[in-house]
């Protein structure tokens, strides 16, 4: 892993995304290396050649968050990394960007597959407005292998159980939804009693990764490999 240490000027950025005013993301580059991240395509913006996930920026940042900026505005922290990737342990970045949220009236939305969040729940407790997402798409410990380095299946789902313990809005972030593989009943029946949203979606393939994906199900799930290249070469819709 290549990691340096960068200064920037401010750590909110104005979002494109629907449902985000500011995004906030304290790193650069993730240490998951998600098979399907669609936040690949940044690497072009970094200045790294090297392959996503085998690098990682610290981003150092002296100015305060402005409260006044972001009140009443919803806020993602974050969407082209984990704010919890195990760099954040010795950093404490997402912490430090918490602790000055606290006294924010910002909508603020978390997403990370790492139970590092739980060491921050006496600082979440204290948000106003707080929704944690976790990303969920199997039950199968060997298929999550092949397809991240974040935390385990059960890691993900005793945090949200926890966090939903201690009155923090969570979130099961079902993505992606392999075809055919994820098993999606199975999944909202073991955490529906600690999940008080669902969001859901489709395994997009675009880009560099599309024919690793694709090679990845003609070894691995020779038996619906066909019904991938007529969802994913052919565009038909009727799974979805």
């Amino acid at each position: 892993m290549i990691i340096k240490e960068i200064n920037v000027n401010n750590y909110l950025t104005k979002s494109n995304l629907p449902a985000s005013d500011y995004v906030i993301n304290p790193y650069v580059g993730c240490p998951h290396g998600c098979k399907y991240c669609y936040a690949s395509f940044m690497k072009r913006f970094t200045g790294h050649t090297e392959d996503w996930g085998t690098f990682v920026d610290i981003k150092k940042c002296d100015k305060q968050i402005s409260l006044k900026r972001i009140s009443k505005k919803n806020v993602f922290l974050s969407s082209v990394t984990d704010c919890y990737n195990p760099l954040e342990e010795k950093y404490k970045l997402t912490r430090n960007i918490l602790e000055q949220l606290v006294a924010s009236d910002c909508y603020l939305s978390i997403s990370t597959k790492s139970k590092l969040i739980l060491r921050d729940i006496d600082l979440l407790k204290q948000i106003k407005n707080l929704s944690v997402s976790m990303s969920i798409n199997t039950l199968d410990e060997d298929f999550r292998k092949d397809m991240d380095n974040a935390g385990t299946i059960k890691e993900r789902l005793d945090a949200l159980k926890k966090l939903h313990n201690n009155g923090i809005y969570t979130v099961l972030f079902m993505s992606p939804i392999f075809p055919y593989i994820t098993e999606w009943k199975e999944i909202i029946e073991k955490s529906k009693d600690f999940i008080d949203e669902y969001w859901f979606e489709n395994l997009n393939l675009r880009g560099s990764y599309k024919t690793y994906i694709l090679n990845y199900i003609k070894e691995k799930y020779a038996n619906y490999y066909d019904k991938y290249v007529d969802i994913y070469i052919k565009n038909n819709r009727d799974y979805w």
